[in-house]
Formats: structure tokens, sequence, C-alpha cells
């Protein structure tokens, strides 16, 4: 009957990287950072994951402090293990020795009770990238507001098509 209770997520990374494949991976957490996630106090900036030895581990990945823990609170920035198949840690390491690639954590949510993190194998965005993926955003932005008025009585017959026709001749549009 439990849910899935996204705790915090990661929405930088869509932005810097390129997404190529994603793992849902456990993480193995002391008791105050358990209740410390269940009060939503984490933080995924700047956080990575790298394979060490047959294990893969969560770097830079912050837990607050628990606010009721009277003594034993953890260290909020320590490296955490994650919990994979011994073939999907094989693959990751296939895969991350590449030029280029990086494992990189989406979301922690908590799924039937258990901490788990969603693991993104990524690539990284140059500069160029960047600015295609936003003037890509806007032009869908554009097109989308050009249809919406074109269901109103003010446009006149064919205006929604014109405006789709300038778009497009504008010569970076791309479908």
């Amino acid at each position: 009957m439990h849910g899935i209770k996204v705790i915090c997520q990661n929405r930088k990374a869509r932005h810097d990287y390129f997404i190529l494949d994603e793992y849902e991976a456990g993480i193995v957490l002391l008791g105050t950072e358990v209740k410390s996630l269940r009060l939503g106090r984490a933080n995924l900036k700047d956080s990575y994951a790298k394979v060490r030895g047959a294990e893969v581990f969560l770097y830079n990945m912050h837990i607050a402090a628990y606010p009721f823990a009277a003594y034993g609170n953890h260290d909020p920035l320590r490296p955490r293990k994650l919990l994979l198949h011994k073939q999907e840690i094989k693959r990751l390491v296939g895969k991350v020795t590449e030029k280029g690639q990086a494992l990189i954590p989406l979301q922690i949510y908590f799924k039937e009770g258990k901490a788990k993190v969603t693991l993104a194998l990524a690539k990284g965005k140059r500069k160029h990238d960047k600015r295609d993926t936003i003037r890509k955003r806007e032009e869908k932005r554009e097109l989308d507001r050009a249809r919406r008025t074109s269901g109103s009585k003010s446009l006149r017959p064919g205006e929604c098509q014109e405006r789709f026709d300038n778009l497009m001749n504008v010569g970076y549009f791309y479908i």
C-alpha cells in the first residue's frame, strides 16, 4: 500500500547532462539519516557516484543532521554505499570508463518504505548543447502559444499556419 514519496530531485542534472540510461539503487543509511530523509532534508546538488572495486558509492550527497538526535548523529557528506546487482555494476564499469560519462543521482525517494536513488548514466553537455536545448524549448513554447491562440475567434483563418510557417523559415527550427 506504500507508494513512492519523492524526497529531493537533482533538477540541474537534466540541464547539465544528456541522460543516457537510468538505474534504481538502494542506499545504505544510518538511522538518523533515514529519519532526516523522512523530514525531506536532503540535497543532491554536485553529487555523483563512483565505482570502487565491485561496489558503487554516492559522494557529496548532503543529508542534514537529524535535529532530534541526542547523540550519534551522522556526518552530512559521508560517502554512501549503493545497492545494485553485480551484473548492473559490471555494466556500469564498462560504460563509465568511456570518456565523458558519469553516474549522476537524479532523485531520492522512498519506495515501499525503502530509501532508493535513481542513478543516471550521463554525458556532459557543452555550452552550445545547453543553448540548443534552451532554444528548442523556447520554440516549442512559441508553437504551443500559437496553437492555443488559434482556437480563439480573434485569429483570421490560416493565421496559425502563417505563424508556424514563419517559425519554420527562421532556419534553426528542428522537429
